[in-house]
């Protein structure tokens, strides 16, 4: 067993590496495994265990502490040198961050169930359908600056005014708390 440094990874269906070992000692085009369902490309500089045994040489593990993120016990992790991270941390609780995008691509229906969610943006919000976009909720309270929201309307809706249905196309309704 090695203790070694990668110089590269090289993507393809059988993942290779070069690495520095022991004192003029390089490996290279060497097979990297990895766990099922698990893929990574280590940069590098990262740290990797290689298994030597005659000309049989593979990594099967790397590390790179450069980018590590400090977890509780029983936590784990999946995480970028970008600081991009899906942390499973304590109290069942999981944690997506990004800085930039984060997509969720499904070919046919995206279901997330839960007993409460709250979305919070720091910024503006858009919900872009190519089809129909569907709430279906006993309440919806639409809620803006200042506790006032600005909107249309459309299809059957009870007026908070009025008390009766929107039939078709409301005027510009306005919503306060």
């Amino acid at each position: 067993m090695i203790r070694g440094i990668i110089l590269s990874v090289v993507e393809g269906a059988i993942k290779r590496f070069t690495a520095k070992g022991r004192a003029n000692e390089t490996f290279t085009n060497r097979e990297y495994l990895q766990h099922y369902g698990f893929t990574s490309r280590p940069k590098a500089g990262a740290e990797a265990v290689i298994f030597r045994d005659g000309e049989n040489i593979i990594m099967i593990a790397s590390d790179d502490r450069r980018y590590r993120i400090a977890l509780e016990e029983g936590e784990v992790a999946l995480y970028t040198d970008e600081g991009d991270k899906i942390h499973f941390k304590r109290n069942k609780e999981i944690l997506i961050s990004t800085s930039n995008k984060l997509t969720i691509d499904a070919a046919n229906e995206t279901v997330i169930n839960t007993k409460e969610a709250q979305i919070n943006c720091t910024a503006n919000a858009t919900v872009t359908a190519t089809g129909q976009a569907t709430i279906n909720a006993a309440t919806i309270n639409l809620e803006g600056a200042g506790g006032e929201a600005k909107g249309v309307v459309q299809g059957d809706c009870i007026c908070p005014i009025t008390g009766l249905p929107h039939s078709d196309l409301s005027e510009t309704v306005r919503a306060t708390k």
